[in-house]
């Protein structure tokens, strides 16, 4: 699996036909075929591209992300 440092994954912000990438407790999901993520916007809460582990804390449901394809990890 590939690495990403937040550098990296921050280029992954579902933008411009750009891929949407988000980390959670280490791992890189890739969001962009979500209805949830369009232009890597999660509900106007949420941008794809971060580390979004302590964000989660907050969210109104549980952990949906990991349902999502990985594609690496984060370093």
């Amino acid at each position: 699996m590939r690495e990403f440092t937040l550098g990296e994954l921050k280029s992954f912000d579902g933008t411009g036909g750009k891929p949407a990438y988000v980390a959670y407790a280490g791992v890189v999901y890739d969001v962009s075929e979500s209805a949830m993520w369009g232009d890597g916007d999660h509900e106007g809460m949420h941008s794809a591209g971060l580390d979004l582990t302590e964000a989660h804390e907050e969210a109104p449901h549980d952990e949906h992300i990991v349902d999502f394809p990985e594609v690496g990890k984060l370093v």
